[in-house]
């Protein structure tokens, strides 16, 4: 009968969970319905754009009117001009034809001299800001997938290279081979390369009239079929703009690593590998003043063609010895980024700091005069500062036998929701949470440099329910909060954004049933 009790309630949980889940995945599909409604009334208000249009006839129809009006006083105003001499007929007859020859000539001149002459006419420059788009789900994926489309033929051209450099296809690396290192004898190498270049897109107009030419050492890799949009669920298209949004912060991180690489290189960051490039830049200035360009072309030739089907196949059939010798790529891999700059400046600052706080700490006399007999200076100074240890008991005014458990020493980073309270400053506070064998202590981080008021000790025995909590239900997820009941408070508190979340309720927990099972002394 119990056993039937417990699976009926365990289904009766699971029909629980899945509700919770429905309504989370509804409550998603309202918020992008809301959305997408309120960016078609902004997009479609037919309304406001007929009374500006009415506004703007109106105004037309005043200045029209207005200009008539000021003709007409113009023109009464004005005095009558006297009459002027007829010209005789063959005077008229003769500026006609010089009027119509000079208008000609200048016709002419106009239609071939003219155009060109508008084009040097100074105008100021038209600053146009082009309007951003909002962010939308569907735009981003639209364009990562454009991205990836437009950097197929790259990607492709790529593999190729490798496969001919790897000998993927030996027959096909010994052709190129053979060609190249004639071409490069003979001095041929450029022609050779514009010939290609002919051929490609000769290839490329046969493709685009129709014709199937298919050529490839590695072959392509089909890819997936993407499933469109409209079958896609809530959350399955939050899932898909996570992804997009990983990609694309890789893809950010990969470029920025290689021009903070390249700015490092020529701004003298790593002085022992600049160097390097440095005397091989003035080797090559010489050598291009010294050598005719015929023989530099065909030694750079040559160099390349070596390096590319030789050298660079051993160094990646040997990995060893390209991590020996593969110079390119070894002073690639020391260049150092931004971030790696910052960390190495950061490592050296501390070292130092321990360095002279070993050769000389700083004590002031008050602490020195209350170290006991057998403790260091340095463990006197840290235990001062640190609640973990000396001062745990007075930071919470519990007795000295109450230290954090070893799982906690360091506490968990978290910010305390007292949801009994209405003021910013008393809701949420950040700080750490402790527990002891008796007490849950939270220390909040405000109440370091002044009193003890807004730090929370709870006792085990009086937690009424414990449970893992979600902050926002609407997010996909267990969430990262532990939710304490306790009788003082009307609705339970709740410690969130743990990163540790779990191995704190699992401690926390523990400790609880341990307290139940056998009461601890009363203090």
């Amino acid at each position: 009968m119990a056993a039937a009790i417990q699976d009926y309630q365990r289904s009766e949980q699971d029909r629980l969970n899945e509700v919770k889940g429905h309504l989370e995945i509804a409550l998603l599909e309202k918020h992008f319905l809301q959305e997408e409604l309120r960016k078609l009334r902004e997009e479609t208000n037919v309304e406001v754009l007929k009374q500006e249009l009415d506004k703007e006839r109106g105004k037309r129809l005043d200045l029209e009117q207005r200009m008539t009006e000021v003709l007409k006083t113009r023109l009464e105003d004005s005095p009558p001009q006297p009459a002027r001499k007829q010209p005789s007929p063959s005077a008229n007859g003769t500026e006609k034809q010089k009027e119509t020859m000079y208008t000609r000539m200048m016709r002419l001149l106009y239609e071939r001299v003219g155009v060109y002459i508008e084009d040097f006419r100074f105008q100021p420059e038209e600053t146009t800001v082009e309007p951003e788009e909002p962010l939308s789900a569907k735009r981003l994926t639209e364009n990562m997938r454009r991205l990836k489309r437009g950097a197929r033929p790259v990607t492709n051209f790529m593999r190729n290279l490798s496969a001919l450099s790897n000998w993927h296809s030996v027959y096909t690396s010994a052709i190129a081979f053979i060609i190249y290192m004639n071409a490069a004898w003979h001095g041929w190498a450029i022609p050779m390369f514009l010939f290609l270049a002919i051929l490609r897109l000769s290839l490329n107009y046969l493709m685009s009239r129709g014709w199937r030419i298919q050529w490839s050492i590695v072959p392509e890799v089909t890819e997936p079929e993407e499933p469109s949009k409209e079958d896609l669920t809530v959350s399955e298209k939050f899932q898909l703009v996570l992804d997009v949004a990983q990609k694309a912060q890789n893809l950010f991180g990969k470029m920025a690593d290689v021009l903070e690489k390249i700015k490092n290189l020529f701004m003298w960051v790593q002085p022992e590998i600049t160097q390097k490039l440095y005397i091989a830049l003035w080797v090559a200035f010489i050598t291009s003043c010294v050598l005719p360009y015929k023989l530099v072309g065909f030694l750079v030739g040559l160099y390349a063609g070596i390096k590319f089907f030789i050298i660079d196949f051993l160094f990646k059939s040997c990995p060893k010895l390209r991590d020996k010798y593969d110079t390119p790529r070894i002073v690639w891999n020391n260049l150092p980024t931004d971030p790696q700059l910052k960390e190495r400046s950061n490592a050296t600052v501390s070292r130092r700091l321990s360095c002279a706080e070993k050769v000389q700490p700083v004590v002031s006399r008050s602490s020195l005069a209350t170290v006991p007999c057998g403790v260091s200076r340095e463990e006197e100074s840290s235990r001062s500062h640190n609640p973990k240890k000396g001062a745990f008991h007075e930071v919470f005014n519990l007795t000295e036998n109450e230290r954090p458990l070893p799982v906690c020493e360091n506490g968990w980073r978290c910010c305390l929701i007292n949801r009994d309270r209405k003021m910013p400053t008393d809701y949420i506070r950040n700080g750490v949470l402790f527990v002891t064998e008796n007490y849950l202590c939270f220390e909040s981080s405000s109440s370091r440099s002044g009193s003890s008021k807004k730090n929370k000790v709870i006792k085990l025995v009086d937690i009424t329910d414990i449970q893992k909590y979600k902050v926002l239900s609407v997010l996909p997820g267990s969430g990262m909060g532990i939710s304490i009941a306790t009788p003082s408070t009307q609705k339970p508190l709740v410690f969130g954004a743990m990163i540790h979340r779990d191995e704190a309720f699992e401690a926390i927990f523990t400790q609880y049933m341990k307290n139940m099972t056998t009461p601890g002394p009363e203090t």
